[in-house]
């Protein structure tokens, strides 16, 4: 499939490496060096797929081949095979773990923003789903797609991707007219100025001073639907804080553009996915049997032995 992302490909390397840095001692051990395997994704629960891309490529850095029979987005029930790999056996008992812990985590997240998105468009289907910057460290760009993949959408990638006032910015400026005016006078054209207000005078004040799109922290359900009508489409309203899947219908309801949900990323459970050793073949069965195990270039430098 090719390398990833520069980032993909940083991180990657950066899991193998930890996982094997002195080789792997049991299957140096118990597993011939020209021995050829083939193993399998056994999904264990329903989930959503997402990741299949780095996890594929943790087997290929190591030597070994892998591919996926469906797309990440796509629904997969529990007794479905989704994946195989092939190559050499050291090589995939190298990338299980690293491959897992990718595929696991990122369906998580695609499966959970999937069931919050249901939830919203059962609803209605006006109210759309955001993420937020509340990602595992150094894997945003990856749970980032894991929520476009389970049919969410991002909000910001980076402190640089827009202007989101806060309470700390508007207590640092002395208020929310202060705040909308510094960001008008520095912002490009093309940036929006969003407003996070805690009630509904000061969705007055952000609306009045010309914010863009105003966020509604931590408000309950009547009180959204107020700022709703307040408002008067005057501005989009992202609701945010406190959102529960059970919750989400009554605050689509309520009539909000968006919500944004830290937990789909944050709070997202691995899902169970296993990766299964088919019955090893005869010694010397198949083309190209003795080829050797390919080692990665950093992970290699730290030891010569075993596969890395």
């Amino acid at each position: 499939m090719g390398r990833l992302a520069a980032h993909a490909e940083r991180l990657l390397e950066l899991a193998l490496e930890e996982d094997l840095l002195l080789g792997d001692a049991t299957s140096e051990a118990t597993i011939e060096a020209d021995a050829r395997g083939e193993g399998r994704f056994l999904v264990k629960e329903p989930l959503v797929l997402a990741g299949t891309a780095v996890a594929a490529r943790a087997f290929e850095v190591l030597g070994a081949e892998c591919r996926f029979d469906r797309r990440d987005g796509a629904r997969a029930a529990p007794g479905e095979v989704v994946g195989v790999a092939r190559g050499p056996l050291r090589a995939l008992l190298a990338a299980e773990r690293t491959a897992l812990n990718f595929l696991q985590r990122l369906s998580g997240v695609a499966t959970a923003t999937r069931a919050c998105a249901d939830a919203l468009a059962a609803a209605g289907g006006r109210t759309r789903l955001l993420d937020t910057r509340k990602t595992t460290p150094g894997w945003r760009l990856l749970e980032k797609a894991a929520v476009r993949a389970g049919g969410g959408k991002n909000h910001r990638f980076s402190l640089g991707d827009g202007i989101l006032v806060k309470d700390n910015h508007v207590a640092a400026c002395g208020g929310v007219a202060e705040a909308v005016r510094r960001a008008r006078a520095q912002a490009g054209a093309l940036l929006k100025i969003e407003v996070e207000v805690v009630d509904l005078a000061g969705l007055d004040q952000a609306i009045a001073a010309g914010a863009d799109i105003v966020l509604l922290d931590n408000m309950d359900d009547a009180t959204l639907a107020e700022a709703v009508h307040r408002a008067a489409g005057r501005v989009p309203l992202e609701a945010s804080g406190n959102m529960t899947l059970e919750r989400l219908p009554r605050v689509a309801a309520a009539g909000v553009d968006f919500v944004s949900m830290g937990a789909i990323t944050h709070g997202a459970r691995a899902v169970d996915v296993s990766f299964e050793l088919a019955p090893p073949r005869p010694r010397g069965s198949g083309p190209g049997s003795r080829r050797p195990v390919r080692r990665p270039g950093r992970v290699a430098r730290r030891r010569g032995a075993g596969p890395r």
